[in-house]
């Protein structure tokens, strides 16, 4: 079987990088890869909190586009690590203006995957004139039902992780382990907060591809980064109205979209990316057969690859 990045452009490395202040607190970090001349587009990681990868890079002609990417306020090499003060989609949102005008771009392709796809939307539906269009991976809407599904929606497909994710909590919390996780996630005390978000992250990182891995040493700089911000985001229900992003896609309806998503995502249940398209007569959606959530399996990335030169080509999808 071929290996995922076999679709993938080769590596490349940036252009150049730098620190954004985005308030008193928060400074984020930007890189730019590829063409100064060629398709803005902006990559919004997942999470929230995940932060960037290099492989990132990799879903792009750099002959032809000039990659915005970054990580968002508490998540990878943006300071402070994991911190939830001044931290709201709403925020993130006006970060993305402040880095765009940093660049001198005018608009820009938005390419966001499961979290990232969520901040797309938001900041789409925000600044509808300032995109030229979406490539939109492992939709995530943040909605209570979805929420809910993420924590304990894990029982039907994967019972074991959820009851070991389960067991960290004492049994008399179980009963809203959202809440439960999220007073140990925020606790100052590093022996209470450690355990909870290496749990967290755990969880998630074991349900994220159709076919088993092979587990990863823990990252502290990723679990602090998932799990509080997960955390965070998903009790303030992304600090949204609910159902907003589906109420609100009239706003972007008139710019192209290509949704991909994996058609055993069990982290992203497919009817939601199924919902958005139902929702945007205009966009077009790939359900990846053989995938779950990750965008490095085979089928997402090959899709991914494919929206972007399809992009480039013709400026849709």
């Amino acid at each position: 079987m071929p290996d995922p990045s076999a679709y993938l452009f080769p590596p490349v490395d940036p252009l150049r990088t730098g620190m954004l202040q985005v308030d008193e607190l928060h400074t984020i970090y930007w890189e730019e890869v590829g063409n100064p001349q060629g398709i803005p587009v902006v990559f919004l990681h997942g999470g929230p909190g995940a932060g960037l990868s290099v492989q990132h890079r990799r879903f792009f002609d750099p002959r032809h586009y000039r990659v915005i990417l970054f990580d968002q306020r508490g998540a990878g090499k943006s300071t402070p690590l994991g911190e939830t003060r001044g931290n709201t989609t709403q925020l993130l949102v006006s970060d993305m203006e402040r880095l765009r005008e940093l660049m001198g771009i005018d608009r820009w392709l938005v390419f966001g995957g499961s979290w990232g796809s969520t901040l797309a939307l938001a900041y789409g539906q925000t600044h509808p004139e300032r995109c030229l269009g979406f490539v939109l991976r492992g939709v995530f809407l943040c909605t209570t039902r979805e929420i809910d599904w993420f924590i304990d929606g894990a029982r039907w497909f994967h019972p074991e992780i959820h009851e070991e994710f389960a067991a960290v909590i004492p049994e008399a919390e179980r009963g809203d382990l959202l809440q439960a996780y999220y007073r140990r996630i925020m606790d100052a005390d590093p022996d209470i907060y450690w355990p909870a978000v290496r749990a967290w992250s755990r969880f998630e990182g074991r349900r994220v591809f159709l076919m088993p891995q092979p587990e990863e040493a823990p990252c502290d700089t990723l679990d602090l980064g998932l799990g509080r911000l997960e955390a965070h985001y998903m009790a303030n229900l992304g600090f949204f109205e609910e159902g907003q992003l589906l109420k609100n896609v009239e706003r972007i309806a008139h710019l192209p979209a290509v949704i991909v998503h994996g058609r055993y995502d069990v982290i992203c249940p497919p009817v939601t990316a199924w919902q958005l398209h139902r929702h945007w007569p205009g966009s077009v959606v790939k359900m990846v057969p053989d995938a779950g959530h990750g965008a490095m399996e085979l089928g997402i990335s090959r899709e991914l690859v494919a929206a972007t030169e399809a992009f480039r080509r013709f400026g849709r999808f």
